[in-house]
């Protein structure tokens, strides 16, 4: 392994583990000695990739950001399909790469008020409602989601998202839940 892939194997896990500590005990609660005792280094090394507490936590949300900003229609497909195989996608990947469960958690605690301003403003600009509503007036229109205020709607499919990943964050054993179940929720 060259020198330069060492230092990339390092800081991705400096960021795991971040992000695992972030989600177990909380970002203020979390100090960068504990994150360089579970890497394990020194704290002093582990200023060298990040110079400080608040800068992991950007480099942790922008990672965030990359995830379910993908959302939206694909013409001749039906909205409540459409749906399940992006639920689909998004829970294979997460159980191939458990990180994203906490992933979402985090980026929940992230939009929070009290969080360091930038990363709450940057924790924010994800917006999966926006696409999603109009999927779903898509959907009413076509007669296959009920009748409702679509922003309602898609809040709620979108807590029911963060629940379920919540849930299987802190249980590595639950068995991820069929995508249509959370899909119906709209029908």
């Amino acid at each position: 392994m060259t020198r330069k892939e060492q230092k990339e194997e390092r800081r991705n896990a400096i960021l795991m583990t971040a992000l695992n500590l972030f989600v177990e005990r909380g970002y203020y609660d979390t100090k960068i000695a504990d994150i360089a005792a579970a890497v394990p280094m020194s704290t002093g090394l582990l200023f060298h990739y990040f110079e400080s507490k608040e800068e992991l936590l950007l480099e942790l949300v922008k990672m965030g950001l990359q995830g379910p900003g993908a959302i939206g229609d694909v013409p001749g497909v039906p909205p409540d399909v459409y749906l399940t195989g992006f639920l689909k996608q998004i829970f294979a990947f997460a159980k191939e790469q458990p990180w994203v469960f906490n992933m979402f958690v985090f980026m929940g605690q992230v939009r929070r008020a009290g969080m360091p301003e930038e990363a709450r403003r940057l924790a924010q600009s994800v917006d999966a409602v926006t696409p999603t509503v109009k999927l779903i007036k898509k959907g009413q229109k076509d007669g296959v989601f009920h009748k409702g205020d679509a922003d309602t709607m898609a809040r709620c499919f979108w807590a029911s998202v963060q629940g379920i990943m919540e849930q299987m964050s802190a249980d590595k054993n639950m068995k991820t839940p069929d995508p249509e179940w959370i899909v119906s929720i709209l029908k």
